[in-house]
């Protein structure tokens, strides 16, 4: 983060009994307020570079349960705990008046859900590194299971999280990952591994913004064309040289989109 991207200490929002961590970057933008979703073994720390729109775009980014700073519940993988997640989605969004959100991997199915299941007023959606279904390869469930290292250096192999990534980049990442742990990180894939909302994606109402690195080998870009043809309203953009989380690894092209985006909503 640039000196200059600085947020308030974290704040939490109590709900259902537990509390759910999230930071906000404002530096006066009148545009709509975006709130940013992680994925899977993540933390709100992977949309960093996405502060540095907060002069035109309020920025609000959390920890999911389990994650981060915020409590973690007792949910088994699956349906249970994407509502789990998409109950701390609702509870930010209404605290922060957010507008819009922005979810990547596990993030998109939660954003989606969020958008299909409960009565939250939004301006717009954008699923980016993510899809309609997303089926985790038993060979990776295996290895969250039995080895997590190896499965934390896998996901860090070409072209599965970053395509061409420095290697403070890649480190801070797998990081990132071990602090999360096995058990919340294997919990996140399985729940990605039964989450299906093919047959939905007609009922999305809002503009829809689906977003790719052209390099994804984890959610490639023929999910995101599948979203953008299913979705009433939805744009599709693909990021040039990254990969899964490209709002990490290409952010200047990663934000021009999300900006584009944004001020069309306004």
């Amino acid at each position: 983060m640039e000196p200059t991207d600085r947020a308030e200490p974290a704040d939490r929002v109590i709900h259902h009994d537990r509390a759910t961590a999230f930071r906000r970057f404002d530096r006066g933008g009148d545009g709509p307020t975006v709130c940013f979703v992680h994925g899977s073994g993540g933390n709100a720390g992977v949309w960093t570079a996405q502060a540095r729109l907060a002069d035109r775009f309020p920025v609000v980014a959390l920890d999911l349960s389990g994650h981060g700073e915020s409590d973690d519940v007792g949910t088994p993988a699956g349906e249970a705990t994407l509502e789990a997640y998409a109950d701390d989605v609702v509870a930010v969004a209404e605290a922060t008046d957010a507008d819009a959100l922005c979810g990547n991997s596990l993030g998109g199915a939660v954003a989606l859900w969020t958008a299909l299941e409960r009565d939250l007023e939004l301006d717009g959606l954008v699923l980016a590194g993510t899809g309609a279904r997303l089926a985790v390869s038993e060979g990776l469930l295996e290895m969250l299971a039995d080895d997590f290292d190896r499965a934390v250096s896998w996901l860090h192999g070409p072209d599965r999280l970053f395509h061409d990534a420095s290697a403070d980049l890649l480190e801070r990442s797998r990081t990132a990952m071990r602090e999360c742990g096995r058990a919340v990180t294997e919990r996140d894939f399985r729940t990605c591994h039964g989450f299906d909302a093919r047959d939905r994606l007609g009922e999305v109402t809002v503009p829809t913004l689906a977003v790719v690195g052209e390099r994804d080998a984890l959610t490639p870009p023929q999910y995101h064309e599948f979203l953008a043809d299913r979705i009433p309203d939805c744009e599709y953009v693909a990021i040039d040289d990254a990969a899964h989380l490209a709002m990490l690894e290409r952010p200047a092209a990663f934000n021009a989109a999300l900006a584009g985006f944004l001020e069309r909503l306004d």
